[in-house]
């Protein structure tokens, strides 16, 4: 009895009769905005009707293939890059370190070339070293022997230091600078030292061509270096950086040798980049013992997590607050363990799904660098009387540094994406007006009139299922007793 309600119900209320349907099909094709049906359905002429049906066809194929490759494209990320060069009255001046390439006093330690192998397993942590198989022996022997040996504190006491006596003038726009300005880092090069550092209010210059003038003292005869490791070079060496970004000398380092003036005029390049999947940037990344984001810093910081979980202790050239690692486990586990990482690729860089992904904003420094010998005769002369060194002194171990912009201007370059959302509707709805004359009320219309379609047939398709069993009368469903007893004789 219910099936029965709902087959008259479907019958009386919602599936019209024959000749409404097809007044219903005749409103839509004279009333539709989707152009050409009209043509195709109150033409007379055959031939006519044939010309406008394959118009129409060819003009929904070409739409329906221009909708699909515009989707196409906006599915596969693209992204252009604009280049901004902005102008301004002043602009704030970078962060610069410097190191002095010989990294120990002479004089520290009697068996220096030891000094210089375990100096070796610190910056392996930064970057990988190869250590010679040849000097392991002696290596070894050292270690056991000096268990409580402080690469730190050896390298703080021992190393490069900054000083009236090292640092001979400083310059800034202007103004003098002191050694005490100057902020004291470790880095492969061992003590270094950052003018303009992250703690101190950013520093701006409003001139071009002026900036940052320095003149060192480097004193070979107080230092050395061990050409048998490698260590051949006598000069300084720095680095231009964020004030908010640690320095990074591998291939960033500039050098400059003794008897020569340095000049370095810098831009401002800003780069600004797309996240993930226009991009390869994750806007969301945060580090914990840096101020911003950056691949260098990020991988420093996931260096250290697997050192601290696998050693117990923590390298001091490496963020974080553990226990600092003695010599002995810098030895027998730090430096397997960054081996380690590097093998099985556990700290990476680069792609969305690294460790360290691209940073969705970073500044950096282009210079341009231009050499010089240092002063003159005169020079020499002057020099040579105001520090009371011969002049021979002054030509191996003076050297003069400037750094300055080259114009107040900086340089933006953006990526951003070729196609955006508006952009992809906007090429939709030109395709679809285009060949079709269509629209988004058009949309609406046909989808109105494929839905109801859709439920006629449905119901009518309901209306036409064959009945359910019965299975509640006991009269229809259960057999008689002729029929069990003709079913006995049966078996």
């Amino acid at each position: 009895g219910i099936l029965e309600k709902i087959r008259l119900c479907l019958i009386k209320k919602l599936l019209p009769d024959l000749e409404d349907r097809r007044k219903y099909h005749e409103e839509f094709t004279s009333s539709t905005s989707f152009h050409g049906v009209h043509n195709i359905v109150h033409t007379q002429s055959k031939a006519r009707r044939a010309l406008w049906l394959l118009i129409v066809t060819g003009s929904l194929a070409i739409v329906i293939w221009q909708i699909c490759s515009r989707f196409i494209y906006y599915f596969s990320w693209p992204t252009s890059t604009t280049v901004v060069v902005q102008y301004v009255e002043n602009i704030e001046f970078p962060a610069v370190t410097f190191c002095n390439l010989n990294r120990f006093q002479a004089d520290a330690v009697s068996n220096l070339k030891v000094i210089f192998l375990i100096w070796n397993i610190v910056p392996a942590i930064l970057k990988e070293l190869a250590m010679e198989n040849k000097y392991s022996q002696e290596l070894n022997d050292f270690i056991l022997g000096n268990q409580n040996f402080s690469i730190k504190d050896f390298t703080r006491k021992n190393g490069f230091y900054l000083n009236s006596s090292t640092l001979l003038e400083c310059d800034f726009f202007g103004k003098p600078c002191y050694p005490q300005d100057f902020e004291h880092v470790f880095t492969e090069y061992g003590n270094c030292f950052t003018f303009n550092h992250h703690d101190l209010p950013a520093r701006r210059v409003s001139l071009s061509g002026r900036g940052l003038h320095l003149l060192f003292d480097v004193q070979q005869d107080k230092f050395t270096d061990e050409p048998a490791l490698g260590y051949t070079d006598t000069g300084i060496t720095f680095v231009i950086h964020s004030p908010q970004e640690l320095p990074r000398f591998d291939g960033l380092g500039l050098l400059t040798p003794v008897g020569t003036h340095t000049q370095v005029a810098i831009r401002q390049l800003k780069s600004i980049n797309q996240e993930y999947p226009w991009g390869e940037c994750k806007p969301d990344i945060k580090l914990q013992y840096h101020k911003i984001y950056s691949t260098a810093g990020c991988l420093l910081e996931c260096k250290a997590r697997y050192i601290k979980d696998w050693c117990g202790c923590l390298p001091f050239i490496l963020p974080g607050n553990a226990t600092e690692c003695d010599l002995l486990k810098f030895y027998k586990c730090v430096y397997p363990a960054v081996y380690n990482i590097e093998i099985k690729g556990l700290c990476t860089v680069g792609t969305h799904n690294s460790t360290c992904p691209t940073p969705c904003e970073e500044t950096d420094y282009p210079t341009t660098v231009t050499y010089s010998n240092f002063g003159g005769e005169n020079a020499i002369k002057y020099f040579s009387t105001k520090l009371k060194k011969s002049p021979e002194y002054i030509r191996q171990n003076l050297v003069r540094i400037e750094i300055k912009y080259h114009d107040l201007s900086y340089r933006i370059t953006q990526q951003q994406k070729a196609l955006s959302i508006s952009e992809l509707l906007a090429d939709v709805g030109g395709q679809l007006g285009l060949f079709c004359g269509a629209s988004m009320i058009t949309i609406i219309e046909l989808l109105e009139y494929i839905f109801t379609n859709f439920c006629w047939m449905c119901i009518f398709l309901l209306l036409k299922a064959p009945e359910m069993p019965q299975w509640n009368n006991p009269s229809q469903n259960q057999p008689t007793h002729k029929e069990k007893k003709r079913g006995i004789q049966e078996c």
